[in-house]
């Protein structure tokens, strides 16, 4: 009995010191943008921010490659309808339509090395890694899950936001300058759209998610366009009068100048 004893108490003993031990660190990732805010001007024709990261708690002989790491850059959600067209008597007409609700305005998404060696296909659809993986949600009544990423209207949608410059997909986007410590090019185009902008960081090892971080940057307008912008939203009646009237003058100017005798 005094020996089971024993070894019950130092079971128990095991145990607790288990419990009460502290808990192992797990990588964290430390991220920062170069600028937050990017102003819209005149002549603005795009430019081109810079995350840096570092991944911290990493075991110190880590090495080059032992870790992925995408990075996603979702613009304001907007709603696109992508139509089917078909020709009928010599005419091309549209048939049938899919409405993409609330999906990113723009899309960009950087790594280290192409999103199809990151992780399986299941893990990369789950945390919306990459552009075919973003989910873009179907009509309404409908599961997201139903609809595969060969869809047509997925990939009618993909193309059309790729060849405008909305979507991009860069799979060098991210360098490691050191096993801990890395950069991408987050590119900011001439047609962005106002709004915030959310930058997500994914740390990967092995297919697995390790830790992820996020952040945001903001779009907004400067100068004499800003002003323009906001008048028209707060003066609506008004600024539809006004333009009118500029319009009608200016037609005014042009018959009076080139009117033939």
């Amino acid at each position: 009995m005094r020996r089971g004893g024993k070894i019950g108490w130092l079971a128990a003993a095991v145990l607790a010191a288990g419990w009460l031990a502290p808990p192992a660190q797990a990588e964290r990732l430390v991220t920062s943008v170069s600028t937050h805010r990017v102003l819209i001007t005149s002549n603005f024709a795009g430019t081109e921010l810079v995350l840096f990261g570092a991944i911290d708690e990493a075991p110190p002989n880590t090495q080059i490659g032992a870790y992925d790491v995408v990075v996603s850059v979702r613009g304001p959600a907007r709603s696109y309808v992508t139509r089917h067209k078909e020709r009928m008597l010599g005419l091309w007409v549209n048939r049938d339509s899919r409405e993409f609700s609330q999906v990113p305005s723009y899309l960009a998404v950087m790594s280290n090395k192409p999103i199809a060696e990151i992780g399986s296909a299941e893990m990369l659809r789950r945390y919306r890694i990459g552009l075919v993986n973003n989910v873009l949600p179907p009509p309404a009544g409908s599961d997201v899950v139903d609809v595969p990423p060969e869809d047509s209207f997925r990939a009618a949608f993909l193309r059309v936001k790729t060849n405008e410059g909305a979507y991009t997909a860069d799979p060098k986007g991210v360098t490691f300058l050191t096993p801990r410590f890395f950069r991408a090019a987050v590119p900011m185009p001439g047609t962005a759209q106002t709004g915030d902008y959310q930058v997500e960081t994914l740390l990967i090892a092995k297919g697995a998610l390790l830790a992820q971080q996020q952040t945001a940057i903001e779009v907004v307008k400067t100068g004499f366009e800003a002003v323009i912008a906001q008048e028209a939203r707060n003066h609506r009646f008004f600024y539809g009068l006004g333009t009118a009237l500029i319009a009608l003058l200016t037609g005014l100017i042009a018959t009076l100048l080139f009117r033939h005798d």
